[in-house]
């Protein structure tokens, strides 16, 4: 099912696999980004959310306080609504790299797999192991 698709991202929810995904396309706004991640938070309150994939290959680089949004609201409301494991694909940028190891950093407190991948499908894979 698609949850938005914009010229800067395509947000797509799987009910039977309980997975929620987001394809960045281009760079966005703040509030686009943040708006992305809402309708998530907010389809997670009538749908079951458990996997998370989020494809940052054509996403820009985020501002410091982007990220801090993401980790202290965004995340935060993902996992009290349920959400138990996370992957992201990337393409090697190192920009990209620090901004996902921080990320990773934050994921960790709460105690929930999550891992790298250069390939949508192997992160698909590895996402649907996660019960």
């Amino acid at each position: 099912m698609i949850v938005l698709d914009t010229n800067y991202a395509l947000v797509t929810y799987d009910e039977e696999n309980k997975l929620a995904m987001i394809e960045w396309k281009a760079k966005c706004t703040i509030e686009e980004y943040q708006g992305a991640f809402l309708k998530l938070i907010d389809l997670q309150k009538t749908k079951p959310i458990t996997r998370y994939i989020s494809d940052i290959r054509k996403q820009s680089i985020l501002s410091p306080s982007d990220r801090k949004w993401f980790e202290d609201e965004a995340l935060p409301m993902a996992v009290k609504q349920g959400l138990k494991a996370a992957a992201v694909v990337f393409d090697g940028n190192s920009f990209k790299k620090y901004y996902i190891n921080i990320v990773i950093k934050t994921i960790n407190k709460f105690g929930f797999p999550v891992k790298v991948f250069n390939d949508l499908q192997a992160a698909k894979d590895w996402v649907m192991t996660i019960s």
